[in-house]
């Protein structure tokens, strides 16, 4: 298997995409190229662009860059779904988010899709065991980037945060696909309970910026929580909730809300 991913990767177009950005970008402004050489350039595969620059934001005086990127590099090998999730990841971040006009952005300069990669390496850890690492690689991510996500949590693929900043997501999280959400997003918990305590966000749900989903609650496929919402019950698929408390305030209005980002109400004109 891991053998397959690489000789897709290596003619992978999305890569290679990306490598011919990077040479533009170093022809346009010079001053970037060792960066970029250093990020992209050197490199002939995403998932060794993703080891080097998770290793680099990462690494410390505790921990070397030259050992998380082993970690980073054995996940990789062991697990090429990581690769697939960051392939998606990277597309998702290129088609919802206006700001972004290169697949090159991400990787370099985005810390919603940087920590991203890093927590799914975090999570790999913990999966296997590696309970300990995963905290060092948790505290890291919210040094570095200001986002918490606990190694437990389980987050599917084509996944959006928008500026990222103060995201919080609690150890018994679970967010499906292509979901999107903005900055100061938190979903957590309400009480001192240990057991399942913390929101199921299913695919396609849009979630607006300051909102904050808190509890053992579903959100259903393809809804979307208004900027500043504090959601405390379930919400049925398909709709729209804001307030504090939410209530359902009218339908989704579009199949999508997490590719459209429309944050508006209606959404569609529905």
């Amino acid at each position: 298997m891991a053998q397959v991913s690489r000789q897709i990767s290596q003619v992978d177009p999305a890569w290679e995409r990306i490598t011919s950005e990077a040479r533009e970008a170093v022809r346009n402004e010079p001053l970037m190229g060792g960066l970029i050489h250093a990020c992209i350039l050197h490199h002939k595969t995403l998932e060794r662009a993703l080891s080097y620059r998770i290793a680099a934001k990462l690494s410390s005086n505790e921990m070397s860059m030259v050992i998380l990127r082993e970690i980073a590099d054995q996940a990789y090998e062991e697990s090429p779904e990581l690769v697939d999730a960051a392939r998606a990841d990277l597309v998702a971040v290129y088609e919802r988010d206006p700001a972004c006009h290169r697949l090159l952005q991400p990787i370099l300069y985005f810390k919603g899709y940087q920590a991203m990669q890093a927590y799914r390496v975090g999570h790999w850890l913990w999966t296997n065991g590696q309970h300990d690492l995963a905290y060092f690689f948790q505290m890291r991510v919210s040094e570095i980037f200001g986002i918490d996500i606990h190694p437990a949590a389980r987050i599917g693929r084509g996944i959006m945060i928008d500026h990222a900043h103060s995201i919080v997501i609690g150890e018994t999280a679970v967010v499906g696909d292509n979901v999107s959400m903005l900055h100061s997003v938190t979903l957590g918990g309400t009480g001192k309970e240990e057991e399942d305590r913390h929101p199921k966000i299913e695919d396609g749900v849009l979630i607006g910026a300051g909102a904050k989903v808190l509890g053992n609650i579903r959100i259903g496929h393809c809804s979307r929580i208004a900027a500043g919402s504090v959601v405390l019950s379930d919400v049925p698929p398909c709709k729209t909730v804001a307030g504090v408390p939410a209530k359902i305030v009218g339908e989704a209005g579009c199949d999508q809300p997490s590719v459209n980002m429309d944050q508006f109400f209606p959404c569609g004109g529905s």
